[in-house]
């Protein structure tokens, strides 16, 4: 199973959204890391063929996935941020409904909406309304139907985006046991959500993936750059314009700064583990 983006690049006018992508991927899970406005949403939605590249192409099993049609999307499973459901469907009536648009036939469709109920944790809310559902569970409908045709290719667009601490949590292990056999890629700006579970991250900066690899190759690839410093209150503000700061932790008269910095910040920095968190700031945070 190969997914593989060739010189991919999509213009709106003349901004590039996604400029020149070239990744290939295979089974496992993908977190795709930036701050907002960076093109990952762009990018998910060439993937799920509703947007067309404007240069390149993207290549699944050496077929171009424009060119397969239904085929295609018969493999797909997609997540967007904002995903439409009728507000007076139970779960249960609309993940069958989901099944049918997707071509699933109504026993099949059935027995399916019954265990992926039961997979999300939903079981007691099946016969609720969507519009009664808490956002967590929204989201967890959300991923149901993302699942309802077994897809090869799920496609996850910030999936946890409102979700609190233990939502996130409950997101995450359910991920790790439903990737399996399948490609999956997940586009978020929080470090956690794929800091444990992605095989790969692809850091996403202006269009462009500046870097890849696993948590710990970014981590490594970063260097010793990460300090911490205990400093008086008032340096706080010229330490904030000078170098980028991950953490601060007031201490009696003083607070403690991680910092990210090549060079020795002050007298008393130590040097410290790097965190993918430190990496998101390195790469994409910006000074006071």
């Amino acid at each position: 199973m190969e997914l593989r983006f060739e010189n991919v690049t999509k213009k709106f006018g003349e901004f590039s959204a996604v400029d020149n992508i070239n990744v290939t991927m295979e089974k496992g899970v993908y977190g795709l890391l930036g701050v907002n406005g960076a093109g990952k949403t762009t990018l998910m939605r060439m993937l799920c063929t509703l947007l067309p590249p404007s240069q390149g192409k993207i290549i699944y099993e050496g077929k171009d996935i424009f060119s397969m049609g239904s085929s295609y999307r018969d493999l797909l499973g997609y997540l967007p941020q904002d995903f439409g459901f009728y507000p007076d469907f139970t779960v249960r009536d609309y993940l069958n409904y989901i099944g049918s648009i997707k071509g699933i036939r109504p026993g099949v469709a059935k027995r399916q909406a019954e265990d992926l109920i039961s997979q999300v944790g939903l079981s007691k809310a099946a016969d609720k309304k969507m519009k009664k559902l808490s956002g967590g569970m929204k989201r967890r409908a959300g991923i149901a139907q993302a699942l309802m045709n077994n897809p090869k290719i799920l496609v996850l667009d910030e999936p946890t985006a409102g979700l609190d601490p233990n939502e996130r949590i409950r997101f995450r292990n359910l991920l790790s046991e439903i990737a399996g056999q399948r490609i999956v890629l997940l586009s978020t700006h929080i470090v956690s959500d794929v800091e444990y579970i992605a095989n790969e991250i692809f850091l996403m900066k202006e269009g462009k993936i500046s870097y890849s690899g696993s948590g710990e190759e970014l981590i490594l690839g970063m260097g010793q750059q990460v300090w911490i410093c205990s400093v008086k209150q008032e340096q706080v503000r010229d330490f904030m314009k000078r170098y980028k700061i991950s953490n601060m932790r007031a201490e009696g008269d003083n607070v403690e700064l991680r910092v990210i910095s090549k060079e020795k910040p002050c007298e008393n920095a130590s040097l410290a583990k790097g965190t993918l968190e430190d990496v998101f700031l390195y790469y994409f945070g910006e000074r006071e």
